[in-house]
């Protein structure tokens, strides 16, 4: 596929396309408070690192978001166990105290469904690296949500982002994409993402009955979803892994 890489910084008309783009995106992960409150901020507040790609015929088919941040201000120095969500909220912080930046940190990359499996997420990986060492960075670091977890809800983080294949690679297809990109497992973000909400918020996000005590498998959740029923609440804590990418 020929594609045309921009920024929403060199091409502002393009927001609302880019917005609009569709993804497959499980519906309670866009359910996250903190994600919600800062997601839709970088491309109209960082648009340097909103990129996108238009194919052939001018459709957008995928963007990519980042964020800077200093990873090296006080009470920072290592990644968070957050992850995701933390990385976002000292991104913004930063930008609203005028803090120089020092490292990069991926939030997202998102395919057009009609679009999945032809590369694309490792060209729009390349292409945020390439935007990151534009403007004078050495580091891009990213929360990865590995893309199979979800068939193995039950297995624990730990042991499923170390696991490789034979040839020494990731086992996970997302973990894998970073590696060859050359980046190396970090550490493990236990709560990335958190999204709670009421039993009946659940069975609207996913259409299961959400009626029992305990641990529910969610179509799409890496880790099971813990049910409270006497409490009418249902929480989701997602862990990521960080990977690094020296530039």
């Amino acid at each position: 596929m020929e594609l045309k890489v921009s920024s929403l910084a060199e091409r502002p008309e393009m927001l609302e396309r880019v917005m609009e783009m569709p993804d497959t995106w499980p519906r309670f992960t866009t359910q996250d408070p903190v994600g919600n409150a800062h997601y839709g901020r970088i491309p109209r507040e960082l648009p340097q690192y909103a990129l996108f790609a238009e194919d052939e015929r001018g459709e957008v088919v995928a963007h990519a978001f980042s964020v800077p941040f200093a990873l090296a201000a006080e009470g920072r120095g290592r990644l968070p166990a957050r992850g995701w969500d933390e990385v976002l909220v000292w991104a913004f912080a930063d930008l609203r105290a005028g803090v120089r930046p020092d490292t990069v940190s991926a939030i997202s990359v998102v395919i057009a469904p009609h679009a999945q499996g032809s590369g694309l997420s490792a060209r729009m990986l390349s292409a945020m690296r390439d935007n990151a060492r534009a403007h004078g960075f050495r580091e891009v670091v990213a929360p990865v949500r590995p893309s199979a977890k979800h068939l193995e809800p039950h297995t624990p983080i730990e042991e499923y982002a170390h696991r490789v294949r034979p040839d020494g690679l990731p086992h996970d297809p997302w973990l894998r994409v970073h590696a060859r990109a050359g980046a190396g497992i970090d550490s493990i973000a236990p709560a990335s993402m958190t999204v709670a909400g009421s039993l009946e918020q659940w069975r609207h996000w996913t259409g299961l009955p959400f009626d029992t005590a305990g641990d529910i498998e969610v179509p799409g959740a890496l880790v099971p979803v813990r049910c409270e029923p006497e409490r009418d609440c249902a929480v989701y804590v997602e862990p990521n892994v960080w990977m690094r990418h020296p530039l």
